[in-house]
């Protein structure tokens, strides 16, 4: 099993603000050479401790919802999730625990394509009822 240690921490902290931030500054900050430091990245690469790098808009022509799914008693939480998941505008699926089963981040260009993806959630076999709420604005 891939342990992390102290320096593996600190340079997931450091890519979690700027994943794009150079070598060279990172080891700067760690106190290592920049070879170093793309070794120990393609480690935590290679060991699947860092899945993916990604991005994050500022500015956005979508609109969010967040739809709180219960699931029926007699179906399979996993199977729901993964049809969810397949579906355009399903952003995010988490499997969670209270008074409902799943939750989803939906985005869509309009609110009429929030709620179309909406009407697809009711329509898997095993939904029992959704809650969604559009997201107003997102406070950073």
């Amino acid at each position: 099993m891939f342990r992390l240690d102290k320096i593996d921490e600190k340079i997931i902290s450091i890519l979690k603000i700027d994943s794009r931030k150079a070598f060279i500054e990172i080891a700067q900050k760690v106190g290592l050479s920049e070879s170093a430091v793309r070794r120990r990245i393609r480690n935590l690469i290679d060991n699947g401790v860092i899945k993916k790098f990604t991005i994050e808009m500022g500015i956005s022509n979508k609109t969010s919802a967040i739809t709180l799914i219960s699931v029926s008693p007699s179906t399979d939480t996993s199977e729901v999730s993964e049809k969810l998941k397949s579906l355009d505008g399903v952003d995010v699926v988490y499997e969670i625990t209270g008074q409902y089963d799943i939750v989803t981040i939906v985005s869509a260009p309009t609110v009429a394509e929030i709620n179309k993806c909406i009407d697809y959630v009711r329509r898997i076999d095993g939904v029992d009822d959704t809650n969604t709420v559009i997201i107003l604005r997102t406070i950073t």
